[in-house]
């Protein structure tokens, strides 16, 4: 007997101790919550954010302490109508006098009246970072609300980056909880369609929620190596409840396929140790493939994206972990339960042929799988056109950083925001210019930002206010801050411009002609555009350890370089047209409406750089899946084009009930209203339903169809399993090979487990 792999001993040992195995898996999930809340989730600081030109601003400046603050606009108008003086100026006291009493405040500016005389502006400056800011605005809030009932002939009422950022964040509590009241019962549903069985439902979903629980609970502990950005926890429900029901919906597939085969012969201990073979192996392998294309996105050498390849990767070693350890245990119990049935059924004279039967593929699959088995070069090249005419779009895509203009309305400091830009325009964008200097140059310094300045007040694409420049100077003279405004949404083509002719037109000719002086710019419209740049030089490095890392583990898991090749070839079909589908929705208007977003006119830069990296990983899923079927069928001498007919057959059902799980829940972030969660939902879900139902089922079996023995090259064990079989049935006089059980790594237990009802301990 072959030495059996690990991931086969570890099944055999929880098919014999099935009640140790499920108690360890639930103390492991219990420590790994129990861990993480006792130590707390590490954040990420403002330092962690730095990029580019935007990044080394803002060291200077928070270096010499003339940093950007969070600042807090509480506005002050008339139900209707033109504004009481003598009720805002009231007012306006109040407030100044409420806002200086906090800790939480750094400053408090005199009131200041829109051109049209209706609305009053108090602005509010709150100690600490701009990163830090949710921490200190929920007093500001709350004496904002207490001005409003003491005022009540006025509207009162704030908005600014730190009540915008609590909004967003409470709005993505309440959007999370509303996309699992509706990926839950989509799940059951599928899966009870699958299984045709209440009991079989419970275990994914059991699996699933148990590995999301563990894995949140090591992501707090991972935090404090690499710090959380807030989205990590999102990724992990995302992904987790994705991959733990895909690899179990494999798993449980392959045992009932067995124990159909064996048709009450064997027991669920066998049972389950053959399944352990064959889609325990494929699971490992492809929760590898997933892994390793995850760490893709440690090449980018972003905090966000450190956090999100760190919540994947832990979400899907866990889901792997528990589909070779707990499940087998969960599959003998359940086996038993099963066994003792259709012993009671025998000694009442009842047949118990159903209960171990396993449905073939129907009529539907066959219809699906009919045009690449019957016409595979015009299936091929139909389907390769219709993913190329789909990625089409992409090639105008326009790379944005979402930036406050995008959040939903539905935030109540967004309406206030709405109206502040409606009633003091200038207030849309800030840029911040930061000089470092010699304490001597500090006059020099001075004067240079005054003349760049009055150039911005003449330049149209930046505000023009009236009074002195906006300067503030560190303690040491040694660094200077002009801030700038400009009256364009922070997203658009304008306010781009207008970080440009500073940069590289005003800066230049006044403070760039001192000697010694460092310069750069900061704000919101910097920070996207050097984060859009960072991310372009990205790009290429992580696209090219993707591809090679996808073609090694294909190689690595089939031994073909064919596959490998073709995997690659694949995967950037269905990204690409994934890619052309987003940009056909996001990038215009027309679907605004239709899903409640608003158009950036672009996508979001960290959206096709996601999508690259989880959809290599997760198609590698289908691919390893089943291509292992049709390796397996062609190892036991099967042809190859037989081979490739029978794995696709006998995988469809599952493959395309796990995607649509997978759709399922991506397709439940386009729901939710934070763009750039929408936009990754909506890519994720049409990747997947495309890979699904037109790669695995069109492209994948026509290319191999055509292919035939040159699949697998350079691997001759094909070719000698196929000469094999020849000899034995050849003198048969048989036309083609017999459609053999599948092959299996490891040979099932023998012995006192080949019949129900034997010792099972030992």
């Amino acid at each position: 007997m072959r030495k059996r792999s690990v991931t086969v001993r570890v099944a055999r040992w929880s098919a014999l101790h099935p009640g140790r195995a499920i108690v360890g898996w639930l103390v492991f999930v219990v420590l790994c919550l129990g861990g993480g809340i006792a130590v707390g989730m590490n954040s990420a600081t403002s330092e962690d954010f730095r990029v580019g030109e935007a990044g080394r601003a803002e060291a200077l400046a928070t270096e010499g302490g003339v940093q950007l603050r969070s600042t807090e606009q509480v506005l002050i108008r008339a139900e209707s109508g033109p504004l009481d003086e003598r009720a805002a100026d009231a007012a306006v006291k109040d407030i100044t006098a409420r806002m200086k009493s906090l800790p939480e405040v750094a400053s408090v500016a005199p009131p200041v009246e829109s051109a049209d005389g209706r609305v009053l502006r108090v602005q509010v400056e709150l100690n600490g970072s701009e990163q830090k800011d949710q921490e200190t605005v929920p007093p500001v809030q709350a004496q904002t609300e207490a001005a409003a009932k003491a005022h009540p002939d006025l509207v009162i009422e704030e908005t600014g980056d730190a009540s915008v950022s609590k909004g967003v964040d409470d709005q993505r509590d309440k959007d999370l909880q509303f996309s699992e009241a509706i990926t839950l019962p989509v799940t059951l549903i599928t899966l009870a369609l699958v299984f045709g069985s209440v009991i079989m439902v419970g275990v994914p979903l059991l699996l699933a929620v148990t590995s999301i629980m563990a894995t949140m609970g090591l992501a707090m502990l991972a935090s404090h190596l690499l710090p959380d950005t807030g989205v990590g926890m999102s990724m992990i429900l995302l992904i987790g409840m994705a991959v733990g029901v895909d690899y179990t919906l494999f798993y449980l597939k392959r045992e009932r396929e067995e124990r159909a085969r064996a048709g009450g012969r064997l027991t669920s201990e066998a049972l389950v140790e053959a399944a352990a073979a064959t889609a325990g192996r494929a699971i490992v392998v492809s929760g590898l493939a997933v892994i390793v294309s995850t760490t893709a996105l440690f090449l980018a050498r972003d905090v966000i994206f450190d956090s999100l390849a760190t919540g994947t990767i832990l979400v899907v070693a866990v889901a792997v972990v528990s589909s070779v350890t707990v499940l087998p245990a969960l599959l003998v119990k359940l086996g038993r339960r099963t066994e003792r049935r259709a012993a009671k059924r025998i000694a009442r004279g009842k047949p118990v042929r159903a209960a171990y039967g396993e449905k073939k593929p129907g009529r539907a699959w066959n219809a699906l799988l009919a045009p690449a088995r019957k016409r595979p070069a015009l299936t091929l090249c139909l389907s390769v056109l219709v993913m190329l005419g789909l990625a089409l779009p992409a090639l105008n895509m326009n790379l944005k950083n979402p930036a406050r203009d995008s959040f939903s309305r539905d935030i109540e400091a967004m309406k206030g925001y709405d109206r502040l830009l409606e009633a003091f325009p200038e207030q849309r964008v800030r840029h911040l210019v930061v000089v470092r200097a010699e304490a001597s140059q500090a006059g020099e310094v001075r004067e240079a930002l005054t003349a760049l300045d009055r150039r911005a007040k003449a330049d149209p694409l930046f505000s023009h206010p009236s009074g002195a420049p906006l300067l503030r100077a560190s303690k040491d003279r040694r660094t200077t801050a002009l801030e700038l405004n400009a009256p364009h949404p922070t997203y658009s083509k304008k306010a781009e411009d207008s970080l440009d002719h500073l940069r590289h037109d005003h800066l230049p000719a006044t403070v760039g002609k001192l000697p010694g002086v460092e310069t750069a710019v900061t704000g919101e419209v910097p920070r996207g555009t050097d984060y859009v740049e960072h991310q372009n030089q990205k790009l290429p490095l992580v696209l090219g350890f993707l591809l090679l890392m996808t073609f090694a583990m294909t190689v690595i898991a089939f031994r073909s370089v064919v596959l490998g090749l073709l995997g690659i070839v694949l995967n950037l079909l269905s990204a690409a047209s994934a890619l052309g589908l987003l940009v056909l929705v996001f990038q215009g208007k027309w679907a605004e409406e239709l899903l409640s977003f608003i158009s950036l006119d672009g996508i979001s830069s960290r959206v096709p750089l996601f999508l690259f990296v989880i959809l290599f990983g997760l198609s590698m899923d289908y691919q390893v899946f089943v291509v292992s079927r049709i390796r397996e069928a062609a190892l036991n001498g099967v042809p190859t084009r037989q081979a490739v007919i029978q794995g696709i057959s006998s995988s469809a059902k599952v493959v395309t009930s796990a995607a649509i799980v997978m759709v399922t829940v991506f397709a439940s972030f386009v729901m939710l209203h934070i763009l750039e969660m929408k936009q990754m939902g909506f890519v994720l879900a049409a990747a997947v339903l495309l890979d699904a139902f037109v790669i695995r089922i069109m492209i994948l079996p026509a290319a191999l169809l055509l292919l035939g023995r040159a699949t697998w090259w350079p691997s001759r064990a094909i070719l000698r399993a196929e000469e094999r079989a020849a000899e034995r049935y050849g003198r048969h006089g048989a036309g083609e090979v017999p459609e053999a059980p599948e092959a299996t790594d490891e040979r099932p237990l023998s012995g006192h487990w080949a019949e129900p009802g034997a010792a099972r301990r030992g």
